[in-house]
């Protein structure tokens, strides 16, 4: 088991046959992220606690284990025996959850845990800090979410359409995260909302874990390695081998190594001019800029490619380049600031570190709390309330989420709500995984609706976000 150790040996069961808990993103003033798009429970389910995952060699190890570190005997070593011996190393415990890819207001109940046996009620919060973990698939599925809400806007009011938003937003990410698992992880929860990407650890687990065959795609690109080896003077040589390898398929070349506006104009524009035009949209250049100011190069470059390349107009009144030629920002940018007269059709965006990995579990504030227990034959509604931050407060009793009389989510407490009306489900139960989810069912479920792209979306707890002044942003990648 991989997972924390109870720092002392339980009570006598007698005392609390049930421990119940639940998990939630707390609502939070000023936050621009009202909504979270739920992902990833399958995965950690799949991976660490279905199946026997308690043995006798487990067992040993741990006690030999937290007797070194807690230097006193805390193991309990009975209670996880009694696991081994009466559910074959399977946990006695139940979980119920939002289906995966349904977008949920903050503040309500995502998934709640309970024993499902009274000798193991120190089982709940047992698993908490691996369940907790769920604070990163979902963050990153709802910031990724909430970009695709931004390009759907940017990209329908200038195009009249958002065809292809899918591929919208690249995944540059997997160098700029701590782990492995992290990239997967986190490269899966993106591709909820996108199929583009060149975290290839993330398509792995799709594929493995959400019978994803390949849940996203990618075309060649050249990095400065492979440009700047030629050396500066033969930059030209560069680029143009580039489009010799790929005749075929659209390539992406980044251009900046030396001076991005000279090989706009001199190199792409004037040198390789008619080779660039021989391609088509099935086969175009895509120019990435990858420094300076990421609104003022990338105005630069689309107007110098203009002077190069000429432009149309399309049916909204926005400049079009040409169909074999578009750019990739793989930089900050604020959508609104390209649209002086030109259409979004024109850029691809990339995102790394600011997707991946410059969050954290306070950005959606994630946490997981008891609500309920059983004592001594009694039912018992508990909560936490600081005085010093009642920001953290916790919900009581047992919880249900259902749909309240104006359509909208809501979290019932303390019992009261019915269970055929309850949104969640039952995802696992005594080491058994009850719903297995398949990528195509989590997108389907996280698709974005007209309001999305209209307005922040409608919901019944007291947080008020901004909602619109998200722009697409992003660190070193």
């Amino acid at each position: 088991m991989q997972s924390q150790c109870l720092p002392w040996k339980p009570l006598p069961f007698s005392l609390f046959p049930k421990i119940y808990s639940y998990f939630e993103c707390r609502c939070k003033k000023g936050s621009p992220f009202n909504e979270v798009v739920f992902f990833g429970l399958q995965y950690l389910l799949k991976k660490y606690l279905t199946g026997a995952v308690v043995t006798e060699e487990k067992i040993q190890q741990a006690k030999v284990f937290y007797q070194m570190h807690f230097r006193q005997t805390v193991f309990d070593e009975d209670g996880w025996r009694k696991i081994l011996e009466k559910y074959d190393g399977r946990l006695p415990i139940r979980i119920k959850a939002v289906p995966e890819g349904r977008v949920v207001p903050r503040g309500n109940v995502l998934f709640t845990v309970e024993n499902t046996d009274p000798e193991f009620f120190w089982l709940t919060n047992y698993v908490e800090t691996m369940l907790v973990q769920m604070w990163y698939p979902i963050t990153v599925a709802t910031v990724s979410r909430e970009f695709k809400k931004i390009l759907a806007k940017h990209l329908r009011a200038s195009s009249g359409s958002i065809e292809g938003l899918d591929t919208r937003l690249h995944d540059f990410g997997y160098r700029g995260v701590s782990s492995q698992e992290s990239a997967a992880l986190g490269g899966a929860a993106h591709l909820v909302n996108f199929c583009s990407t060149d975290t290839v650890a993330g398509l792995l687990m799709a594929q493995r874990y959400y019978s994803c065959p390949m849940a996203g795609f990618s075309i060649p690109a050249a990095e400065h390695s492979t440009i700047i080896s030629w050396g500066r003077s033969r930059e030209k040589e560069a680029f143009e081998q580039m489009l010799e390898q790929f005749p075929t398929s659209p390539v992406s070349v980044v251009s900046d190594s030396y001076d991005i506006f000279k090989a706009c104009k001199h190199i792409w524009g004037d040198k390789l001019k008619d080779r660039v035009m021989e391609r088509s949209e099935d086969s175009c250049l895509v120019i990435r800029p990858d420094s300076g100011d990421p609104t003022e190069t990338l105005l630069q470059v689309i107007q110098i490619l203009e002077e190069c390349f000429g432009s149309s107009v399309n049916s909204m009144g926005y400049k079009l380049l040409p169909s074999y030629l578009r750019i990739i920002q793989g930089d900050g940018i604020d959508l609104g600031s390209i649209e002086q007269g030109w259409s979004s059709e024109n850029v691809f965006f990339g995102c790394g570190s600011a997707l991946l990995q410059k969050i954290n579990r306070d950005t959606l504030n994630c946490a997981f709390k008891c609500s309920y227990v059983e004592n001594n034959g009694q039912g018992m509604d508990v909560y936490k309330l600081p005085m010093t931050d009642p920001s953290k407060g916790s919900k009581k009793g047992q919880l249900t989420l259902s749909r309240n009389s104006d359509g909208l989510l809501e979290t019932l407490e303390k019992g009261v709500g019915k269970p055929e009306e309850d949104l969640l489900v039952k995802v696992f139960e005594n080491g058994s995984l009850l719903q297995d989810y398949s990528l195509e069912e989590i997108r389907r479920k996280a698709q974005l609706t007209e309001e999305d792209e209209v307005a922040p979306p409608r919901h019944n707890g007291e947080h008020k976000g901004s909602g619109g002044g998200l722009h697409i942003l992003n660190g070193q990648h």
